[in-house]
């Protein structure tokens, strides 16, 4: 079999490396309309690979370009808004006079806004399913090493939420919790592509990457100095075939590794952990920008 050359050989006889090390698939590029043909030649690559350049600020500190801007849910809310103007002035100018219908479409627009900034209101919060509290139990139990959480944060001005805000020595997360059908494989590629499947993953990926840049932005307005929030994804439900793969700057495992996740994290982030002071201060911020009612005050 051959072998495709690696910038950074895993040693398998080291331990540490032959743990950390996955075997991923190698071929030609697939698109959404092609899914990738299972006829690949095998490499064997660290689970994380370091990127060739450097890499880009953190999370909440790039500009987005107008395909980013095209999957912000919030730009959906407002394109929505607006249909549902045209329409409302649309009917009634055709049925009753123009002057009624812009009239009608300028209120129905108003109360589209009030009953959704309503619904996303700072501190509401949502349901959680069973994946999202079976994450929750796995970082209850990560407290005694420092971390700390908040679940189901709805992100103002959207339909969105995040389903857990973590702060602990490894740094600052939000985490997605998916439910996926066990019978189906999943595969990665290049660091850009994610399968279920037939399905592209490519839409959760960004998503979950949107979510922690409008939590940065809130974390760092409310703390007054930059905070970095790294996305993840745990996956239930399908085999993952490896520890963590970064894809499109998202880190993916499976669900039950959350915590050897973060505590490799830790490990290999490169900067000194959180101090307990420093979690503390970035924890008191999430209460801020995501405040509780129910909840007891902090600190």
């Amino acid at each position: 079999m051959d072998w495709a050359p690696l910038e950074d050989p895993v040693d398998l006889d080291d331990p540490e490396d032959a743990r950390d090390a996955v075997v991923v698939p190698f071929g030609p590029a697939a698109t959404a309309e092609d899914p990738p043909r299972p006829t690949w030649k095998l490499v064997v690559a660290p689970a994380e690979p370091a990127d060739d350049g450097p890499r880009q600020p953190g999370i909440g500190e790039r500009l987005g370009n107008l395909a980013h801007l095209s999957a912000n849910p919030r730009i959906r809310a407002w394109q929505r808004r607006a249909v549902i103007a045209i329409i409302v002035g649309v009917v009634f100018a055709v049925v009753v006079s123009w002057r009624l219908g812009l009239t009608l479409a300028v209120i129905a627009a108003i109360a589209d806004t009030i009953y959704r900034s309503r619904r996303g209101l700072p501190g509401q919060r949502v349901k959680l399913t069973r994946t999202q509290r079976h994450t929750r139990k796995q970082l209850a139990k990560l407290e005694r090493a420092g971390y700390r959480a908040m679940h189901g944060n709805l992100i103002p001005d959207s339909e969105e939420q995040i389903d857990h805000l973590v702060v602990g020595p490894a740094g600052v997360f939000t985490i997605d919790s998916e439910a996926w059908d066990k019978h189906l494989v999943v595969r990665t590629k290049n660091g850009l592509q994610l399968w279920h499947g037939p399905f592209s993953k490519k839409d959760r990926l960004e998503h979950a990457r949107w979510e922690s840049e409008q939590a940065a932005e809130m974390l760092s307005g409310a703390l007054g100095s930059p905070v970095t929030v790294r996305p993840a994804m745990a996956v239930y439900g399908p085999k993952i075939p490896w520890d963590v793969a970064t894809i499109r700057d998202v880190d993916v495992f499976s669900g039950p590794r959350l915590g050897k996740y973060l505590r490799r994290r830790a490990r290999q982030s490169g900067q000194p952990p959180l101090s307990e002071a420093e979690i503390d201060r970035i924890h008191k911020a999430a209460h801020q920008a995501f405040p509780d009612p129910t909840a007891a005050p902090v600190g």
